[in-house]
């Protein structure tokens, strides 16, 4: 990248200030873009499970859409958005599946109303009429009561390795900015201001 800011910093422990703490169960939302299988874009409001220092986590059935995607090109970008903060974190990389020990701490993780959604929410599910679908949701409350739950066979994750990362902040009373980074084929992170 030309421009290159000298004493810029790393761009993995910047994102590390800006997101919660590895595995703290707090799970801010993220627009995650991948390629469709027809070719063009294909973004969707998912949860970020885990920033853990150089990938950013994300969890899906294992049947869904962006999986499939995923599994076509393992690329895939998210967006990060802090409006009351005036900030947004872009990030671009290669993803690949996480393990199974990373998936069943993700789902530990989440609130009890996620984890019944990863067992029920499946095609039959959103097809059915609302009415069925809340008897379907009682019946597997009163099935499991308050047994903790383990993951279903169809919950998986993801994890993406920045190649780019685009850091915004803005201000009320001045110009917003960017700070672009960019890893090049030696691992190497070279950055630039863009405006804003």
């Amino acid at each position: 990248m030309t421009g290159a800011v000298s004493g810029a910093p790393d761009p993995l422990a910047l994102a590390a200030s800006w997101l919660p703490a590895t595995w703290s169960g707090v799970t801010p939302t993220m627009t995650l873009a991948t390629i469709g299988l027809d070719g063009y874009p294909s973004a969707r409001t998912v949860l970020l499970s885990a920033f853990d220092g150089q990938r950013l986590h994300f969890h899906t059935d294992t049947r869904s859409r962006k999986a499939a995607e995923l599994a076509a090109v393992p690329r895939a970008s998210v967006t990060i958005h802090w409006p009351d903060v005036a900030r947004q974190l872009t990030v671009t990389g290669d993803v690949a599946p996480v393990t199974d020990r990373e998936a069943r701490i993700a789902y530990d993780a989440r609130s009890r109303y996620l984890q019944v959604l990863a067992w029920l929410n499946d095609t039959d599910l959103a097809v059915a009429p609302e009415a069925d679908r809340r008897v379907r949701w009682a019946a597997f409350e009163r099935e499991h009561g308050d047994a903790p739950l383990s993951p279903p066979p169809t919950w998986g994750g993801f994890a993406l390795t920045p190649l780019r990362m685009l850091f915004w902040t803005g201000a009320a009373d001045g110009p917003s900015n960017r700070l672009a980074y960019e890893r090049d084929a030696c691992g190497v992170w070279r950055s630039e201001v863009w405006p804003g």
